[in-house]
């Protein structure tokens, strides 16, 4: 399992960082700016209150973070680590995503069973789209076709058409569901579950679920594997679980929809990142108030960093 990631991180003569981490910590109110190489907490910088969802801007100059308490999206800059600006999310925003062409943001509104969408250049929210009762997790797929939604209450999935902006298909899953990603060729949205502890892989073009992935492990109580965050890779060879209070993240084959391993990281893992070359992949972990690094060559955690209390959502800047 050490042929899939092919691409070469190139270091610039300068040796400037490989990459930035950035996390969001939902207890400090802050942003934790980490170096994974040398693994290394640089910096903590203060944001709005109870930080969650964050997002990296394609050109890296900036990034996007959901202040939940203060219901506003904020833009860091990346360089300065300052709080340059603010974009109207509406009440409550916890995660968020953009579009792959950069210019909209799509936010759920868990309080109001919404999601806005929000014009970056003009700082303008353009529609807000009423989906099921408390919204979370929102993904765009890369061919810009939908804007998916989940509602935790609900237990659906909502695909909102990009174009019309309005939804035009539901699918039901596993109850709470709390994350959602779309394969890079957009055929799938992959749902995951948290009470559920289960993953529903979605074919987009039917809005059907093809398979429902569980996940047992020796050890581990039914009640501790609570599916949440999930990152899949760029050639759709592997897929990556959170799994909660579990400690694990799930090695999962993405062509035969097996699961074949667990990585044991920190405690309560939230989210996870691929660095830019997807050889690792950085995970959230809330309880233990750190961050692990998975080392995808070899195929093991390789070290963990302290960032702050209760991390949440992880960006990374090239």
């Amino acid at each position: 399992m050490k042929h899939f990631f092919c691409a070469a991180l190139l270091l610039g003569s300068s040796q400037t960082l490989a990459e930035t981490l950035f996390v969001t910590l939902e207890k400090d109110n802050a942003l934790a700016v980490v170096d994974p190489i040398e693994g290394k907490l640089l910096q903590t910088v203060p944001v709005g209150q109870r930080p969650r969802g964050i997002v990296m801007a394609e050109d890296g100059k900036h990034l996007y973070l959901a202040a939940s308490d203060d219901d506003t999206i904020q833009i860091v800059d990346t360089e300065t680590f300052r709080v340059v600006g603010t974009l109207p999310s509406g009440e409550d925003p916890e995660t968020f995503a953009i579009g792959p062409e950069g210019k909209r943001l799509y936010v759920s509104n868990e309080d109001d069973s919404l999601v806005t969408a929000i014009d970056i250049a003009s700082a303008k929210a353009i529609k807000r789209i009423p989906v099921g009762v408390e919204p979370e997790p929102v993904a765009v797929s890369p061919d810009n076709k939908w804007v998916a939604c989940a509602s935790e209450a609900t237990n659906m999935v909502h695909w909102i058409a990009r174009e019309s902006l309005q939804v035009v298909d539901n699918t039901l899953v596993d109850p709470r569901p709390r994350g959602l990603t779309f394969t890079a060729d957009s055929r799938q949205l992959w749902a995951s579950s948290e009470l559920g502890g289960t993953v529903s892989v979605i074919d987009a073009a039917t809005r059907k679920i093809v398979k429902t992935l569980k996940f047992e492990i020796s050890g581990v109580t039914d009640d501790k594997i609570q599916p949440v965050g999930i990152a899949i890779d760029k050639e759709r060879k592997w897929a990556f679980v959170a799994l909660g209070p579990a400690n694990r993240v799930a090695l999962v084959n993405a062509q035969t929809l097996e699961v074949e391993d667990y990585f044991l990281v920190g405690q309560r893992v939230w989210n996870l990142a691929f660095s830019p070359d997807q050889k690792r992949l950085y995970t959230t972990n809330g309880v233990s108030n750190d961050i692990s690094i998975i080392d995808l060559e070899d195929m093991k955690v390789s070290k963990s960093i302290g960032v702050g209390r209760y991390p949440w959502g992880v960006a990374v800047k090239p």
